[in-house]
């Protein structure tokens, strides 16, 4: 194995999922591809709202890649080779990427169990089902 893409949003464990990330890497000589898909919230903070579509991406792009960084500076630098975002579909942008980066392993958290995931599916089970590559589910504790 020598690369491993990391899916990772801004929930609280998010940190735990990288770190398991991180020790499968150590163990198998892996690189780690750090990945955000950002997803336009429903509830846009009225600043954004006087933007331009390209401005709003921008905006949310700069969030999502310093989240990102943050969270890489608690790992060994030598482990993470790039950090990458793209707006889409969580899901999607995740299976997407995994083939972009041509990854032999997607990593991802176990999160969403509302009542709206249970009827929905969740992140999670959806890039299991649609992935082409092998998918580690991270459960953390709630």
């Amino acid at each position: 194995m020598k690369r491993i893409l990391v899916a990772l949003d801004s929930s609280p464990r998010a940190p735990e999922v990288l770190a398991a990330a991180a020790r499968l890497a150590r163990l198998c000589d892996a690189r780690l591809v750090l990945f955000r898909a950002i997803n336009v919230p429903p509830d846009v903070p009225r600043q954004l709202l006087d933007k331009s579509q390209q401005e709003i991406e921008d905006v949310l792009r700069a969030s999502a890649h310093a989240d990102l960084d943050r969270l890489a500076s608690s790992v060994a630098p030598e482990l993470v080779e790039r950090i990458t975002t793209e707006l889409a579909v969580p899901w999607d942008g995740i299976v997407r990427e995994g083939r972009k980066a041509d990854a032999d392993m997607i990593v991802i958290g176990s999160h969403g169990y509302g009542a709206l995931d249970r009827l929905l599916g969740t992140t999670a089970a959806k890039v299991v089902n649609h992935a082409d590559r092998n998918v580690l589910i991270v459960r953390t504790p709630l």
